[in-house]
């Protein structure tokens, strides 16, 4: 499987100048994590992989606590380059066949890649939706950070856009490949049920204690989803969930002078907290402002 392991050229790790660690750590990109998890595992190869491989149906929760942090680490840790080859050699014998009998693997460039440009559209969208508004310059700086933080894998970046332009077209164009897998349709199953209650409270009681969180659910976390994954999972959507969603989303932006008075660790995930504090640098008054 095609990897890159050139010692003589090494990926270059990113740090404290950077955009993807102004925004990636933040506390606000938790608001994208149904877009982010959903984009990926609509892709048929990459949700039967997780089906096949993960423990994802007897353990969410547990799962995305154990993928999420390999990653932000990554970017965030003293040692990124370790942590780039550790989450590249988790996906070296994650293989199998779809439903038409070809045969996928983890490692493949197209796969991996496109699991990488979920968590590239993460920081991108949230920050531009949740944040402040990104100029197209901005995005076009992410992009290009994004590079090398896909470099810090090993993996070979072939079916990597050259510009933030082509990349919004592949983007867009991954967007109409989307199926309803088993691994989305479960995933989200919760949106369409109802968030489940703990065991020692009753279900009529719950229901009652939890029609606000529904709520914010069917409307903001659905609301991040991207209209294809919306119609493979079945998502209600209408004009007047839309007009709610842009109101929270312009409320969170209004807020963002409030959010970057916060102390850093409760503004940033506990890897990025670390690490800009390892660096001694304080985050909150870098990029307020569009370039």
């Amino acid at each position: 499987m095609p990897v890159d392991d050139d010692t003589a050229n090494p990926a270059v790790p990113l740090g404290p100048d950077s955009l993807v660690w102004k925004f990636y750590g933040d506390v606000r990109g938790l608001l994208g994590f149904q877009r982010l998890a959903g984009t990926e595992n609509c892709i048929e190869q990459l949700g039967k992989a997780v089906e096949d491989h993960s423990v994802i149906f007897a353990d969410t929760i547990g799962r995305a606590k154990r993928s999420g942090p390999p990653i932000m680490k990554t970017v965030y840790s003293d040692d990124p380059h370790r942590w780039g080859r550790t989450v590249r050699d988790f996906h070296k014998p994650i293989k199998g066949t779809v439903a038409d009998g070809s045969r996928y693997h983890a490692l493949n460039p197209e796969l991996f890649y496109w699991a990488h440009a979920t968590f590239v559209d993460q920081v991108l969208y949230v920050t531009d939706t949740f944040i402040r508004r990104l100029s197209h310059a901005e995005k076009a700086q992410i992009f290009e950070e994004s590079k090398a933080w896909y470099r810090l894998y090993g993996v070979s970046d072939r079916s990597q856009p050259q510009t933030y332009d082509e990349f919004v077209e592949y983007w867009d164009a991954m967007l109409d490949r989307f199926v309803p897998t088993r691994t989305i349709v479960y995933a989200t199953g919760y949106i369409r049920k109802g968030v489940p209650g703990p065991h020692r409270i009753p279900a009529p009681v719950w229901k009652v204690l939890s029609a606000p969180l529904n709520a914010f659910v069917r409307t903001v976390v659905v609301g991040t989803v991207p209209p294809q994954m919306r119609e493979v999972c079945r998502l209600e959507w209408d004009d007047k969930k839309e007009k709610r969603f842009q109101r929270f989303a312009r409320g969170m932006r209004a807020l963002n002078p409030l959010f970057n008075r916060l102390p850093i660790g409760a503004l940033y995930l506990p890897w990025a907290r670390d690490a800009w504090r390892r660096v001694g640098v304080d985050p909150r008054p870098l990029h307020n402002t569009p370039a």
